[in-house]
């Protein structure tokens, strides 16, 4: 008796990334889908931000390292890491548009029914203010440090999916008006959502970064503040140790700790409002491609609003 034998092709086969980006779509419909208790939806809005920022560092990192070593294997599902790649750009395009208009649509309206308010500056009382600027003094300014970029002072090395602000300046040298740049990092240190005391059980809150933009000009005494625009960077955080040349393997596993920090820029997400040449200016400074740029309609690093549903 002869058995057949059974051949797979590529449509036999998932790619993994491709995959994966299911996975993470199956939790923003959590956070999508309105029989979902409010509070939960923000937690699964807040994972799946969290789970597509480790994605970047591991997952894009090793198919954009594939892409520069000019690899053009396919993979089992007859995909090159370039078709790949274009997938996977297009895909998270998608998925963080439906994230962003949940976020914008449907979770600030209903969290703001239930007495959970995200206030702008215009909306703050007296008593607000004066509350905010005590916090900004007593707790903001002391841990705030800007980074002027200019020939004597190169574009720093941000840390891995820290929150930072570009700041344009304005101030008169020789004579002239020249356009300086800077960047301020909102402080990990401190919580992103500033609570205002309230004698009810209203919860009412401030964005960490725009209180700092609020008082940004206290950090540039003499010059004239143009802008600033939130940003954040995602680097390459995959391990690679080969465990055969390494001595010591513990302290090579250290290193490649310590050296995440400082791994290549894989992504850029940017707020929307960020202008042509500001944008130019970032992409440029972190070798990135304009594919790597992800423009955001709403607060950037928002697995740190997880404490509204823990509070």
């Amino acid at each position: 008796m002869v058995t057949a034998i059974t051949t797979f092709g590529p449509s036999h086969f998932l790619n993994r990334e491709l995959s994966w980006l299911e996975f993470n779509q199956r939790v923003l419909d959590q956070a999508l889908d309105t029989a979902t208790p409010l509070l939960e939806r923000v937690k699964f809005f807040c994972i799946a931000s969290s789970n597509l920022d480790e994605f970047f560092e591991v997952r894009v990192a090793g198919v954009k390292q594939q892409i520069e070593s000019d690899a053009v294997e396919r993979s089992l599902d007859g995909l090159t890491a370039s078709e790949t790649y274009r997938s996977i750009t297009k895909r998270v395009r998608h998925m963080v548009e439906q994230q962003y208009a949940c976020w914008r649509e449907q979770l600030v309206p209903a969290l703001a029914d239930n007495g959970i308010r995200f206030l702008k500056f215009t909306e703050l009382s007296e008593a607000d203010r004066a509350w905010i600027e005590e916090y900004y003094r007593n707790q903001v300014r002391p841990v705030l440090t800007p980074l002027a970029i200019d020939p004597a002072h190169p574009f720093p090395q941000l840390l891995n999916k820290s929150l930072n602000m570009m700041v344009q300046i304005e101030m008169a040298q020789g004579g002239q008006k020249l356009r300086h740049l800077a960047v301020v990092q909102v402080p990990r240190v401190l919580p992103r959502l500033v609570r205002l005391p309230r004698e009810d059980s209203r919860q009412d809150f401030v964005f960490l970064d725009h209180l700092i933009g609020h008082y940004l000009a206290d950090l540039f005494p003499g010059t004239k503040l143009l802008g600033y625009w939130h940003f954040r960077v995602t680097r390459n955080s995959e391990l690679y140790i080969d465990e055969e040349e390494a001595e010591n393997l513990l302290k090579a596993v250290e290193d490649e700790l310590h050296n995440r920090c400082k791994g290549a820029a894989v992504r850029l997400e940017l707020e929307k409002e960020c202008p042509p040449e500001i944008r130019a200016a970032l992409l440029g400074t972190l070798h990135l491609p304009e594919d790597d740029l992800y423009v955001i309609d709403g607060p950037l690093n928002p697995t740190r609003l997880m404490t509204i549903h823990e509070g």
